[in-house]
């Protein structure tokens, strides 16, 4: 088999990956600030550092692999929403973790190994604060402890500006006891009713900055396989974790590989709540989309690709899910029949060519002309389905069971109830019949060569009750 081929931001090209260790392989990715619910773009880097994950776990075994994704707890976003609502801030962080596991787990996504908190790791991001100043890579300023990066030689690595350029292009905080103003706040104070914390340097609260760093040095040591994020983090938070980090611990390397996914847009244009395109992933769930069908759109387009989401395209995905998965449910093989193990090589090969989730989507429809036997193949699709996180039990009951649609017994009743009005020249039934399938979400065919039924989106298998 071939070797996992992945595009390292660091070096801007795609190299094969190779773990410091295979038996402990490491991943980490940036996660979310806690204030409010996730919006769609949001989830892209979840699902696709998920189907990292995934892979990963079946190649070097799931005990093997460690992914850690962070919280941020503690950031002006969060103290902002705390002041305009009346509620705690701790209140708030809480119902947000909560709302973004529900969220991401409907998106058919594992939970990371581990899940670290800003707020349980400000003794680490101190001890690493002082180790900067004594170590000449950082300076204290006005309460504030700040990065100097020109004590990096290889500051802008990631991005691949120079500091110069940097200035010139970034919106940076111009303050007065910067000594340049591309440094970074590692420290800052806080006033009485901002949440704070002792240090060195009076009571404060970390930057965002170096949250990351201290967190992914406590759980993985001062070298780690893999860190991934949105392509909008790779400057200046990337970019300030690889200096910091690097700077704290000149032994290790940090991140081996750097892995980031394009944005997404929806119509065609940037995401934008003033041009009402913008919307949370539990508006999509709650609006009747599967999470299925979201992450179906989501893996149909290369991560270092953008991804345009549309309703044209989530149409089409449910359609899909929905033949793929009655196609299942009528073979009614046992749940423990499906496992992940028994996906196909020909998906793993895919995902292994720098995670090309759009080839494996197509392997799922190529079954159709590779295993002739419908049992075989529904056997198959469900073990592929459920590896890249699109096949669950939960789908096949959802709507009132919608995976349990017997399409055969409803284009046969169509089809004897025509075949007798032909004789008595009395319609009614077939009227009544395809009333109620048209009703439930079914489109109706009828011709000289019988009868032909395709669920539509809005199917609901609750409304054939009157047909049974």
């Amino acid at each position: 088999m071939s070797q996992i081929k992945l595009h390292n931001t660091l070096t801007r090209k795609k190299e094969a990956f190779t773990p410091i260790d295979p038996k402990n392989v490491r991943m980490y990715v940036c996660g979310p600030t806690v204030y409010d619910r996730a919006h769609i773009g949001n989830a892209r880097p979840v699902i696709v550092f998920d189907v990292l994950y995934r892979l990963l776990r079946h190649v070097y075994r799931p005990d093997h692999v460690r992914y850690a994704r962070n919280f941020t707890d503690v950031d002006d976003k969060i103290i902002k929403r705390a002041a305009a609502s009346g509620r705690a801030i701790d209140k708030i962080t809480e119902e947000t973790i909560r709302w973004y596991h529900e969220d991401m787990e409907a998106l058919g996504t594992l939970r990371p190994d581990v899940e670290p908190r800003a707020t349980a790791y400000i003794p680490q991001m101190v001890a690493m604060i002082e180790g900067l100043v004594a170590s000449g890579h950082a300076y204290e300023a006005k309460g504030h402890v700040l990065f100097d990066v020109t004590s990096d030689a290889k500051y802008g690595r990631l991005s691949g500006r120079s500091i110069d350029d940097m200035i010139a292009g970034a919106r940076v905080e111009i303050a007065p006891y910067k000594r340049n103003p591309m440094d970074f706040v590692l420290w800052k104070p806080s006033t009485a009713d901002q949440p704070g914390w002792d240090s060195p340097w009076g009571r404060g609260r970390p930057g965002w900055h170096i949250e990351c760093s201290a967190m992914s040095y406590d759980v993985f040591g001062d070298s780690f396989d893999i860190h991934g994020g949105g392509n909008d983090l790779m400057f200046p938070h990337h970019e300030n974790e690889i200096a910091q980090s690097c700077c704290a611990h000149p032994k290790g390397d940090f991140a081996r590989v750097w892995l980031h996914n394009e944005m997404l847009q929806v119509e065609g244009r940037k995401m934008s709540k003033s041009l009402g395109n913008f919307f949370s992933v539990r508006e999509l769930l709650d609006q009747g989309d599967f999470g299925e069908t979201i992450r179906y759109v989501f893996l149909s387009t290369h991560y270092r690709k953008p991804m345009n989401w549309t309703e044209e395209k989530a149409n089409a995905a449910e359609l899909k899910l929905i033949k793929w998965h009655n196609e299942i449910s009528d073979c009614n093989f046992l749940d423990d029949e499906v496992t992940a193990d028994s996906v196909s090589p020909e998906i793993i090969e895919y995902l292994k060519d720098d995670l090309n989730t759009h080839m494996a989507l197509s392997h799922l429809d190529a079954l159709d002309g590779l295993i002739p036997d419908k049992f075989d193949r529904a056997l198959q699709r469900a073990a592929d389905l459920k590896f890249l996180g699109l096949w669950s039990e939960k789908m096949l009951n959802r709507r009132g069971g919608i995976g349990w649609f017997d399409g055969k017994k409803y284009e046969a009743m169509l089809a004897n109830a025509r075949q007798s009005a032909m004789k008595t020249k009395d319609f009614t039934e077939v009227d009544r019949i395809k009333a109620i399938l048209l009703a439930a979400g079914v489109e109706v065919q009828m011709g000289k060569d019988g009868v032909n039924l395709t669920l539509k989106p809005d199917f609901d298998v609750a409304k054939l009750k009157e047909l049974d």
